[in-house]
């Protein structure tokens, strides 16, 4: 390949491609058609190259007006491409970083092993966190806690050891339906034509497959081996609380996996796909924990999980407004393309507002203790949320909602289980 060729790429602050040079197009082997608007500068690397040195790259960019370096990046069919990359960054008229140029040439005396990137043992195991979504197991951990202190509140002790398992079993089980779904949405295409998704895993799945940080083959088993797991796991659990934890387990596990697999396909049913979420992590998760503490189905366990419930919820209804074209591409009929985005916003004000106002419900019908109603701090997470979405519900500028939004899930369940945890038995 000729050394003078020039491959020039800009993209906006996330990455999206807006313009792609000749050079480009006969570096990288795709057509400008293909790339601008369709695509990331990320999609041209090696997942773990963008996981363990892009990063710091783009920040060097912007603190000292350029990076330069060499680095191996990927053609259209495959081919790896030594090469040598400048990076600076863009501005506006007014002089605002709006994103990055990128000037590559191919390096013809080097082979790809003698200009890639290392890889240190750090990014190999972020590689894996990515994979697998572990920043999100608060989905499961919050209820799991929350169970257990619904059990001391009941008067019964809580067994640490017990509880610990369940969090495991628990974790499993959600891993299984976070590498399940990645699976069946890439093999749907869903997330393959995704071009807004998050840079951090908040919308558009974790990317691993996408990334090249693993195989679609290699998530399908992983799937399939951590819902293996979670069914010894759920052994002893079943031993100690009986059957009822089996019913739950199964329920969890399928709805879990035809969250995006078909036949089924919840995710795509107009609100189905949601609504399972909310019940499965809220008070199927809260009273399934609460059981293996006590031996017993609890009907407030239940009925305390409905806020946690509509909370995770929401966590999954704000994130769904990025995926809205990808997912109306390809038949998955979230709420929000059912209703459209804008229409849209009123439903996660009514999953925040339901929250709150079914805590304040339970206190007085002493379902609660008044201490719970520590929690409705949370809710100022909730307002700030609301505030971002009905002004960037359709732009980049969302993903503060998104956050807000898992930590007042987090926050809430953090605070109710302190209530529970102190008030009077």
């Amino acid at each position: 390949m000729n050394e003078n060729l020039k491959s020039v790429i800009t993209c906006d602050v996330d990455g999206k491609v807006e313009t792609f040079s000749q050079g480009a197009v006969d570096l990288f082997g795709y057509s400008e058609e293909e790339v601008v608007g369709k695509m990331r500068v990320s999609d041209f690397s090696d997942g773990q190259v963008v996981l363990g040195h892009v990063v710091g790259w783009l920040a060097e960019a912007v603190e000292k007006g350029a990076w330069e370096g060499d680095t191996v990046f990927l053609h259209k069919d495959g081919t790896e491409l030594p090469s040598r990359i400048k990076i600076t960054p863009t501005k506006s008229k007014d002089g605002e970083h709006i994103g990055y140029c990128g000037v590559t040439t191919p390096i013809e005396d080097k082979t790809p092993d003698q200009v890639r990137p290392k890889i240190d043992l750090m990014t190999k195991i972020f590689s894996w966190v990515v994979i697998m979504r572990l920043p999100f197991l608060s989905a499961t951990l919050v209820p799991i806690f929350v169970g257990a202190a619904i059990a001391k509140f009941a008067g019964y002790s809580i067994e640490w050891g017990w509880l610990a398992l369940t969090a495991l079993g628990g974790s499993l089980l959600q891993i299984g339906t976070n590498t399940s779904n990645d699976y069946f949405d890439h093999v749907s295409g869903t997330d393959e034509i995704n071009y807004n998704y998050s840079n951090v895993g908040l919308n558009g799945g974790g990317r691993g497959i996408q990334m090249g940080l693993i195989s679609a083959k290699g998530m399908l088993k992983l799937a399939i081996v951590t819902f293996g797991l979670s069914a010894v796991v759920g052994v002893p659990l079943i031993q100690k609380a009986g059957f009822p934890i089996l019913w739950l387990g199964l329920i969890g596990f399928l709805s879990g996996l035809f969250y995006t697999a078909p036949p089924f396909k919840f995710s795509s049913r107009k609100g189905l796909g949601e609504l399972i979420i909310g019940l499965n992590f809220g008070p199927l998760m809260v009273a399934g924990s609460a059981l293996v503490q006590t031996g017993k189905l609890l009907p407030e366990a239940f009925l305390i999980g409905i806020p946690i419930g509509l909370l995770i919820s929401a966590v999954v209804y704000v994130n769904e407004f990025p995926d809205h074209d990808s997912d109306k591409q390809t038949g998955k009929n979230t709420l929000i393309v059912v209703l459209g985005p804008e229409k849209a916003r009123a439903g996660y004000v009514s999953l925040v507002v339901g929250a709150f106002l079914s805590i304040v419900a339970l206190v007085l019908s002493e379902k609660l203790p008044k201490e719970a109603l520590i929690s409705l701090l949370a809710a100022y997470f909730g307002f700030r949320a609301i505030q971002t979405l009905y002004k960037h519900y359709n732009s980049r500028l969302l993903e503060p909602a998104n956050w807000g939004t898992i930590i007042m899930h987090s926050v809430t369940g953090l605070l109710l289980f302190i209530g529970l945890w102190i008030a009077p038995v």
